[in-house]
């Protein structure tokens, strides 16, 4: 595996929808232990990129490369390097998030006693220890991005691709999952997010890249895209020219 390619490497990728491109010729470069916000409008392409980056839709045209090594022909090795958080938390509803949490470390191949003891683990870091009794089916939508997460990590992947990984997670819960992110970025992982709160983007990515019906519209690193005194939704609003001057109602 080339220790220095990209953590992600995209060529013109497209998904074709009947006629309709949800994505249309996408190319950008993720470099490693990079924390990348990957933005735009509902509708832009963002989820379906992704998914093809998680092996979940095949791409029309196009190459993807994760870690060095590409997608589809390697899809076996990759899914071993990278942790996953997608928008809809595929989880089980029956089991509790302990059980979840070892049931994915045991799909990753980790001997039972350590998949049981990183289980726990995570469950106090997350601090869902005191719901370790709780079926999943009983968890707010916070606990369950959080349980996500555990998931994710317990196999210690070198690459994160999350889609919305802070959606509907309270502030302490989001505090608690950013501070756990940036410390995988700092001992070495790539992590890939996508988000609709360009706050927490620009509090936590290093690059980001704007896209719009499918196609990329900006890329580079945060202080390249807000420039001097902008910020990052100043920069999102203009990459996508719909900047106008709000209209008022009369009667409002």
């Amino acid at each position: 595996m080339p220790e220095l390619s990209p953590a992600i490497e995209v060529q013109n990728l497209r998904k074709l929808y009947g006629s309709k491109a949800a994505v249309d010729g996408l190319t950008f470069s993720v470099p490693r232990r990079c924390f990348f916000g990957f933005l735009g409008p509902n509708g832009a392409g963002k989820t379906t990129t992704i998914k093809m980056l998680m092996g979940l839709a095949p791409p029309s045209s196009g190459a993807i490369q994760l870690l060095g090594l590409s997608m589809p022909e390697h899809a076996l090795e990759i899914k071993r390097l990278i942790g996953l958080v997608p928008d809809e938390s595929l989880l089980f509803d029956h089991l509790t998030g302990g059980e979840f949490v070892e049931f994915v470390g045991r799909i990753y191949g980790l001997e039972r006693p350590v998949a049981r003891e990183r289980s726990a683990e995570l469950l106090e870091l997350f601090e869902l220890a005191g719901d370790r009794k709780k079926l999943i089916a009983e968890y707010s939508k916070g606990m369950r991005k959080r349980v996500a997460m555990a998931a994710a990590l317990i196999h210690r992947p070198q690459l994160f691709l999350m889609d919305e990984p802070f959606e509907g997670v309270d502030a302490v819960g989001a505090r608690l999952m950013k501070d756990i992110l940036l410390e995988q970025v700092r001992r070495g992982a790539t992590i890939f997010l996508t988000s609709h709160v360009l706050e927490v983007v620009e509090r936590l990515c290093d690059r980001v890249a704007i896209i719009n019906e499918g196609r990329l519209v900006l890329e580079g690193s945060m202080a390249e895209l807000r420039g001097a005194s902008e910020t990052l939704e100043d920069a999102f609003v203009r990459a996508l020219g719909v900047e106008r001057t709000a209209e008022t109602l009369d009667w409002l």
